[in-house]
C-alpha cells in the first residue's frame, strides 16, 4: 500500500518555462564574421541594383 506521503509531483515548469529538449541541434553552423559580410554582400548587391535600375 502506498501512502499520499510517497507520491512525488514534479513541477511543470520553473517559472513559466518548459525545457523539452536539453540539448539543441544546430542545422547551419555560422559564425559572426560570415553573418557579417553575408549582409555586405546584400546591401552591397542592393545598392548596385537601386543604381543599375533607376
Amino acid at each position: 500500500m502506498s501512502s499520499k506521503k510517497d507520491k512525488m509531483y514534479m513541477p511543470s515548469g520553473i517559472g513559466g518555462l518548459i525545457r523539452y529538449n536539453e540539448e539543441e541541434k544546430e542545422v547551419l553552423k555560422l559564425k559572426p564574421k560570415h553573418v557579417v559580410f553575408i549582409v555586405l554582400g546584400l546591401a552591397t548587391v542592393e545598392i548596385l541594383l537601386k543604381i543599375l535600375v533607376a
